[in-house]
C-alpha cells in the first residue's frame, strides 16, 4: 500500500489540502512548496501522476493550419530553425479539413510531454470558438504562444501583424493610382485578422472620401474563394481589389482574365503575405508583406523564455507590414485615359519601433508593443 496524503503532507511540512492541489496540478501553490511536495512523493515512493512527470526538455509543439497557403510553411521553417538553435526539436502538427482537430493535436502533444506549444492562426483567432483549451494549458503552466489572432481573455503572449495597417496600406496605394471603386475580399469575418483588415480598408476609404460598403465580399480562404469574390465584385464595377491573402489575389486575377480583363491595365490586385513564389507569378503580385521571419523568431523567443521560467508579458506584440509594389497594380483606367494622367506609385513604408507597454487593448493597436 502506498503512502497516504497525511504521510506526504507530514514529510513536506504542508497540509493535506496542499498535497491534493499539487497532485491535481492546481494553481495557487508556491514553487518552493510544490517542490517540497514533489520531493516527498519521490522519497516516499509515491508514483507521480502522468501530468506531473518531467516534460520532454527537447520537444516543442507547433500547431499550424493546412499547408496550401505558402505563408504557413514559411513560418514553420523559420520557427524550426530558431528552435533548433536553442536546442529544441519541433513537433509539427498540420491541420487539414476533416482531419485531426486542434484539440486532438494538443492531446497528442501532451502525451509526448512537450515543453511548450506554438499555435499559428488557431482557434484563438476565431471569435466564435471556445478558448477553454488555452485556459487549461495556462492553468497547468504549460507555456504557449499564440500567433496571428488575439483574445484578451487568454493570459498568454500573442504575436501579430498589424492587419489594420495592412488594409490601409493597400487602399492608400490603389487610391494613389486613381482607383475609386476598390473591392475587398478575405476569409470569414469571425476571424480576428479578417476583421482588422476590413477595419483598415474602411478607415482608409473614409479618409479618402470613398465608400466601400457594397464592395466587400467575404469568402473562403484560398484561390477558389478569391475567384468567387472577384467574380461578384467585377460585376459591380470595381477596378481594383484588396485581398486578404496572396492565394486569394491569384484567384482574383484569374477571375478578371476569364472576363477578358488585363491585369493590371484594366484591373489591379493587391495581396497579403508575400510568400516566396509571389514575385514570380504573372504578373508579379503587388502585396502587403507580413514579416513572417521576424514574427516566428519573436514567437520562439517568447516561448523559450516562458519555458526557462523568465517573465514574459502576456500582451500582443504587433509587427508592421510593408507594401511591396510589383506588377499587378497600375493607374486606374479612368485616370489613364485623362489628358493629365501621370504615373503614380506609392512609397514603401519602413518599419518603425515604438516603446513596449505591459497591457494591450483589442481595439487600440497604438497601445501595443510594436516591432
Amino acid at each position: 500500500m502506498g503512502p497516504r496524503l497525511a504521510d506526504i503532507a507530514r514529510h513536506a511540512g504542508v497540509s493535506e489540502a496542499t498535497v491534493s492541489r499539487v497532485l491535481n496540478d492546481k494553481p495557487g501553490v508556491g514553487s518552493d512548496t510544490r517542490k517540497a511536495v514533489l520531493t516527498a512523493l519521490d522519497v516516499l515512493g509515491y508514483e507521480r501522476p502522468a501530468r506531473l512527470r518531467q516534460r520532454s526538455a527537447g520537444l516543442v509543439g507547433m500547431v499550424i493550419p493546412e499547408l496550401e497557403n505558402p505563408v504557413f510553411p514559411m513560418f514553420a521553417q523559420a520557427a524550426e530553425g530558431a528552435l533548433a538553435q536553442r536546442g529544441y526539436t519541433p513537433v509539427l502538427c498540420t491541420q487539414t479539413p476533416g482531419g485531426i482537430t486542434e484539440d486532438e493535436y494538443v492531446e497528442l502533444l501532451l502525451e509526448r510531454n512537450v515543453s511548450g506549444i506554438l499555435f499559428v492562426s488557431g482557434r484563438h483567432a476565431d471569435t466564435t470558438a471556445s478558448h477553454e483549451r488555452y485556459h487549461a494549458l495556462v492553468s497547468h503552466r504549460l507555456p504557449i504562444v499564440l500567433v496571428n489572432g488575439f483574445a484578451d481573455t487568454i493570459p498568454a503572449a500573442f504575436i501579430s501583424c498589424d492587419d489594420r495597417e495592412a488594409g490601409r496600406l493597400a487602399v492608400d496605394h490603389l487610391v494613389a493610382l486613381g482607383h475609386t471603386r476598390i473591392g475587398f475580399t478575405s476569409g470569414p469575418e469571425r476571424y480576428v485578422p479578417v476583421r482588422r483588415k476590413l477595419d483598415g480598408y474602411h478607415q482608409a476609404l473614409a479618409r479618402h472620401g470613398l465608400d466601400g460598403d457594397d464592395l466587400v465580399e467575404l469568402s473562403l480562404f484560398g484561390v477558389e474563394g478569391g475567384h468567387a469574390a472577384a467574380s461578384r465584385l467585377i460585376e459591380r464595377g470595381v477596378t481594383a481589389m484588396v485581398c486578404g491573402s496572396d492565394m486569394m489575389a491569384l484567384g482574383a486575377i484569374r477571375a478578371a482574365r476569364q472576363r477578358g480583363m488585363r491585369v493590371p491595365r484594366d484591373f489591379s490586385v493587391v495581396g497579403f503575405d508575400d510568400s516566396q513564389l509571389i514575385a514570380f507569378t504573372d504578373p508579379p503580385l503587388t502585396t502587403v508583406r507580413q514579416p513572417v521571419s521576424a514574427m516566428a523568431l519573436a514567437a520562439v523567443r517568447a516561448l523559450c523564455d516562458e519555458i526557462a521560467g523568465h517573465p514574459v508579458s502576456h500582451t500582443e506584440y504587433v509587427f508592421d507590414p510593408e507594401l511591396v509594389v510589383r506588377g499587378s497594380t497600375a493607374i486606374a483606367p479612368a485616370r489613364r485615359h485623362a489628358p493629365e494622367a501621370t504615373s503614380v506609385t506609392s512609397p514603401t513604408p519602413s518599419a518603425t519601433r515604438v516603446p513596449s507597454v505591459d497591457t494591450a487593448s483589442a481595439d487600440h493597436e497604438a497601445d501595443r508593443p510594436r516591432v
